[in-house]
C-alpha cells in the first residue's frame, strides 16, 4: 500500500505541504484541475523543491490542450523531475468542457484512446503520423509535415480517470494506472472486473495496472458526526457535477447499489432544496468511501483497501492549518508503513473474497 496526497502547490503553504509530505515518506502528490488553477504549472515548482515524491496530475482535462501540447508538457515535467512525473488524464464532463472551455464533449472514450496513443508516439520519439477518428496528423490537406520530437524520448506513465464500463476497459487496455473515486471496497469488482477485461484484451493482467483510489481521512471518535459531514458533501457531486440526464458519478454509485438514493439527492438538489439534498445522502456513503474513525478503525479500513487490490490511496488534506494537516498525514503514513511491514500478504488475483 502506498500513500499519495492531493496538493495545490500554488503558494508557499501549498509547496511546504508537499515538501513536508515527502519528508514523511509519502509516495506521491496529485494536483487536480477543474475551473481554477491548472494541474501542470504547480508541479514544475514542486519538481524543483523535491527529490523523491512522484508528481501526478489528477487530472488534466482532455481537449483543453492538443495531444502534442500535452505530450510536450509531460516531457518537460519528466525532465524537470528526473523521471518522477505521472500523467493523469480524464475526459471531465460536458458541463466543464462545453461551459468553461467551449469545446464539444463528444466521444470521450475514443478521444481518450487517441490522445494517449498520440502521446505515446511522441514520447517514444516516433515520427508523428496518426490516422484516427478524432485526430489526423499531419492535418489532411495542410502544409503540415510528420515531425519527430526534438528532445530525447522519455517514458511517461499515463493514468486514466474512469468510471463507466467502456472507459474502465480502455484504462486496462491503454493505461499504466487508474485514477479511481466513488469507490467501495465491497463492490471493487464493479470497477476492477472491467479494467481486467481491458487489460487482458491486450495481453496484460490487472496486476499490470496501478490502481489508485481517492479518499478523505479523519481520525476521530465521533464517527457518525464526521461520516454525516462527509456524506453531505456528496450532495454537490450528485446534484451539480452533471446534468439531470448525465452524471458519471451518479451512474457509478448506482452500479454499486445506491441508484434510488442518489436519484433522490439529485432531485432535491435540482429542485433547489440543497439542505434537504445534503441530509438525504446516506451516511453509509460518507463512511464507506473514506477513512473515518479512531486509529483501530482506520487501520482496519486500510487493510480492506489493500485486500481488495488497491495499490495507492490519494488522500485529501486533513485539518485547517498546515500543522494540523501534517500531523494527521504523519499519523496516516505511520499506519500505512505499519501495514506494509507487519501485515503483508500476496494478492495476485486482487480478489475481495
Amino acid at each position: 500500500m502506498r500513500l499519495g496526497i492531493y496538493g495545490m502547490p500554488v503558494d508557499r503553504e501549498g509547496l511546504d505541504y508537499v515538501v513536508e509530505a515527502e519528508r514523511l515518506g509519502v509516495d506521491s502528490v496529485w494536483v487536480p484541475e477543474f475551473w481554477g488553477y491548472d494541474a501542470l504549472t504547480g508541479l514544475g515548482a514542486v519538481a524543483a523543491l523535491t527529490d523523491t515524491i512522484k508528481l501526478g496530475t489528477a487530472i488534466v482535462q482532455l481537449d483543453t490542450r492538443t495531444p502534442a501540447m500535452l505530450a510536450m508538457s509531460a516531457m518537460s515535467l519528466q525532465q524537470l523531475s528526473s523521471g518522477r512525473f505521472l500523467l493523469g488524464v480524464g475526459a471531465s464532463g460536458p458541463q466543464v468542457m462545453e461551459g468553461w472551455h467551449g469545446v464539444p464533449f463528444a466521444k470521450p472514450v475514443r478521444r481518450t484512446r487517441e490522445t494517449i496513443e498520440i502521446i505515446r508516439k511522441i514520447t517514444a520519439g516516433e515520427r508523428l503520423v496518426y490516422e484516427g477518428e478524432m485526430y489526423q496528423l499531419p492535418l489532411p490537406g495542410s502544409e503540415g509535415k510528420p515531425l519527430r520530437t526534438a528532445v530525447p524520448p522519455v517514458h511517461v506513465p499515463v493514468y486514466v480517470a474512469s468510471l463507466g464500463p467502456a472507459n474502465l476497459r480502455l484504462t486496462g487496455a491503454v493505461g499504466d494506472g487508474w485514477i479511481g473515486n466513488s469507490f467501495f471496497c465491497e463492490t471493487a469488482d464493479v470497477f476492477f472486473d472491467e479494467i481486467r477485461v481491458g487489460a487482458e484484451s491486450v495481453g496484460k493482467t490487472l496486476n499490470d495496472i496501478d490502481l489508485t483510489v481517492s479518499v478523505s481521512c479523519e481520525i476521530t471518535d465521533d464517527v457518525e458526526e464526521a461520516g454525516r459531514r462527509h456524506a453531505s458533501g456528496f450532495a454537490f457531486t450528485f446534484g451539480a457535477m452533471g446534468s439531470a440526464t448525465s452524471n458519471f458519478y451518479n451512474d457509478a454509485f448506482a452500479r454499486q447499489g445506491f441508484g434510488d438514493e442518489v436519484a433522490e439527492v439529485q432531485r432535491l438538489w435540482l429542485d433547489g432544496d440543497r439542505a434537504a439534498a445534503a441530509a438525504c445522502v446516506p451516511l453509509e456513503i460518507g463512511l464507506r468511501t473514506n477513512l473515518i474513525g479512531p486509529i483501530e478503525e482506520i487501520r482496519r479500513r486500510l487493510r480492506e483497501y489493500r485486500d481488495c487490490g488497491v495499490n495507492s490511496l490519494r488522500v485529501g488534506p486533513m485539518g485547517e492549518t498546515l500543522d494540523q494537516r501534517l500531523a494527521g498525514l504523519g499519523q496516516l503514513q505511520d499506519l500505512v508503513s505499519e501495514l506494509n511491514v507487519t501485515d503483508t500478504v500476496p494478492h495476485d488475483d486482487r480478489s475481495i473474497d
